[in-house]
């Protein structure tokens, strides 16, 4: 069960971190309706966070509040760049590298045989929603490139 713990806890830290880096996509946005895109998708993604965490909590686990230190200064780089670089191009890319991230991130914990069975059917539908979201972002690049 460990394994499973450990497992569901990185993947809902990266899911904190892909909130918080649609979030701070939107902010970077000129356009409102990619403003309204990346609003709704950390909408979807705080879902995902949610589900996760409620799984957590099942195996014994403590909800994740926060995210990882790689994703806090992941952020921080880009609160940095985001001087320099604005606009619906630097939005749209952003939001595209997290969602590539996260997509490893799920596809990796999948390869896991050690994983409880009910956490595995969470950790599933997660990974279509991840999904979901990394095609729409891999769109939305090419549409505001």
């Amino acid at each position: 069960m460990e394994a499973t713990r450990s497992i569901l806890k990185t993947l809902a830290e990266t899911s904190f971190d892909s909130v918080a880096g649609y979030r701070k996509a939107a902010e970077m946005a000129n356009s409102p309706q990619l403003m309204g895109i990346l609003t709704q998708q950390a909408q979807k993604r705080q879902s995902t966070l949610d589900a996760l965490n409620q799984e957590l909590v099942r195996v014994g686990g403590d909800a994740v509040t926060s995210g990882t230190t790689a994703g806090g200064l992941h952020r921080l780089w880009a609160d940095i760049t985001s001087l320099f670089e604005k606009g619906d191009e630097a939005a749209a890319e952003r939001a595209e590298e997290g969602e590539d991230y996260l997509l490893k991130k799920f596809e990796a914990a999948l390869k896991d045989q050690d994983i409880d069975p009910a956490a595995r059917s969470v950790i599933e539908k997660a990974y279509l929603e991840v999904k979901e979201g990394e095609r729409l972002t891999d769109q939305l690049a090419h549409q505001y490139d």
